[in-house]
């Protein structure tokens, strides 16, 4: 084989295989957002939605394309952040327990590879966790308080088992509880994401830490 055709294939081979993330985290870990550049521990699919204004991060016009970030999680697990919209229909979205790539090709219908909490969506009329399809007729959802305009709402997701429980503002009454027979999770189900359809939000003080598994 000629020198130029063993570059060839190692171009080629290089091409075709997938970076791998590391192990899922077994310490702390945060961001807090204060820098220009989203960084090399996240994966955009759609790199104009997501900008650092002001030391957090800002989604606007996603369209379904989130912002993964590259940490597996633990199957029991704490996320903490703090999120916000400045716009009235509020619309505050993430996904969690993803495939960590996955997005929106076509711009509607999307359904996502994990769980989708979204607060004040549907022109801030409603909040939910699906699973998958955030329009499917399995969600838990709950009308109202509606997102207050540019209101810093501190949210805490935590997964135990087989319950996923979302915590906003107050942590000693759940906003929101799934429970789960057959929980999502696995290798290719085991990452976070931050989303947004067409809403300006923003998110700072990312955090995550294990817990001890069930």
């Amino acid at each position: 084989m000629t020198r130029f055709a063993i570059i060839v294939a190692s171009v080629i081979v290089v091409a075709g295989c997938k970076v791998q993330d590391p192990p899922a985290l077994e310490a702390p870990w945060a961001d807090n957002f204060d820098r220009k550049e989203l960084g090399q521990d996240y994966r955009p699919t759609d790199r104009d939605a997501y900008t650092m204004v002001d030391g957090a991060l800002h989604a606007k016009g996603a369209r379904n394309h989130p912002l993964w970030l590259r940490k597996k999680l633990p199957h029991d697990v704490v996320v903490e952040l703090d999120a916000w919209s400045e716009s009235k229909a509020g619309d505050i979205k993430v996904e969690i327990f993803g495939d960590g790539e996955s997005f929106d090709p076509n711009g509607g219908g999307y359904t996502a590879t994990g769980y989708v909490l979204i607060m004040g969506g549907w022109n801030n009329s409603k909040s939910i966790i699906a699973r998958e399809n955030e329009h499917g007729d399995d969600v838990v959802e709950r009308t109202g308080p509606p997102v207050q305009l540019g209101h810093h709402y501190h949210w805490k997701i935590v997964r135990k088992g087989q319950t996923l429980t979302w915590f906003v503002d107050d942590m000693s009454q759940p906003f929101l509880t799934r429970h789960e027979e057959h929980e999502i999770y696995g290798d290719d189900n085991a990452y976070f994401g931050f989303n947004n359809w067409e809403s300006s939000t923003f998110f700072d003080n990312l955090h995550i830490a294990p817990l001890p598994p069930s």
